[in-house]
């Protein structure tokens, strides 16, 4: 496989949205994309006929689930010739979950909810990490997760979307420090709003104007800026970057 240029990249949730920003930037600097997708395969064979480039694949996995989560990691460090960068970006929040504030919903969805979120944001994220690992630990590597301003701003209606995102950003801390005597980097960005098909119906509906007022830039972000950065995370000059949660929210929250 040596005679491959680029590297081997594992883009989670890259379908649409964020990832799919990410999936660009990495082809479009030479690398080999692998798009994983839970149940979207329509985008993205389409988004692979579309990159730059050669040697992108496409591979499918609910990351609920440990044993698909593995199989997943391992057919596109196969299918890629080994694997130099995950980036964990798929996650739930949207119109799919339901919000879940305290009064207003049931014991019974209350513990659906969290149990659904943190099995996909949390420890699907955590089992592709521990995959990724085994295929970097000779060659050195760099895992970049995707986070949220929610991790530290709070998410008052979608309290186990903010919990997963704070757990991924200390997973990610404690990562960084095991993983670096084998040369694996790891970071996190946390966005704030987004303009994808998650944030659609937020950015459109009634409340649309007050989001964007959060920022004093007044918009909201583009995937491509998220992915500029999740990008740079990835490269040789970054590594003195691990460990590091790299806020993209337009100073529309800002934690000391």
């Amino acid at each position: 496989m040596a005679h491959m240029t680029g590297r081997a990249v594992l883009v989670t949730g890259a379908s649409r949205g964020i990832g799919r920003a990410v999936a660009q930037a990495f082809a479009a600097g030479g690398d080999r994309v692998a798009i994983h997708h839970r149940d979207s395969a329509e985008p993205a064979e389409k988004l692979r006929a579309e990159l730059p480039g050669d040697g992108h694949v496409v591979v499918r996995a609910d990351l609920t689930d440990p044993d698909a989560v593995r199989a997943m990691v391992d057919a596109a460090a196969e299918r890629l010739g080994g694997l130099d960068v995950l980036v964990n970006n798929a996650g739930v929040y949207g119109p799919a979950d339901p919000p879940h504030p305290v009064f207003e919903s049931s014991y019974e969805q209350w513990r659906q909810q969290w149990r659904q979120v943190l099995d996909t944001n949390l420890f699907g994220a955590a089992n592709a990490a521990w995959c990724a690992a085994q295929h970097m630990r000779e060659r050195g590597g760099r895992i970049i997760n995707v986070s949220s301003r929610g991790a530290f701003r709070g998410e008052p209606d979608n309290p186990a979307y903010g919990a997963s995102k704070a757990g991924m950003n200390a997973m990610a801390q404690s990562l960084a420090v095991a993983l670096a005597p084998y040369g694996i980097a790891v970071a996190s960005v946390a966005p704030g709003f987004v303009e994808t098909d998650m944030t659609t119906e937020h950015l459109h509906g009634p409340r649309g104007d007050a989001i964007r007022a959060q920022s004093p830039f007044r918009r909201v972000a583009r995937p491509e800026e998220i992915a500029a950065a999740v990008r740079w995370l990835a490269s040789p000059e970054a590594e003195w970057a691990a460990g590091t949660i790299i806020d993209l929210n337009g100073a529309s929250y800002l934690r000391s």
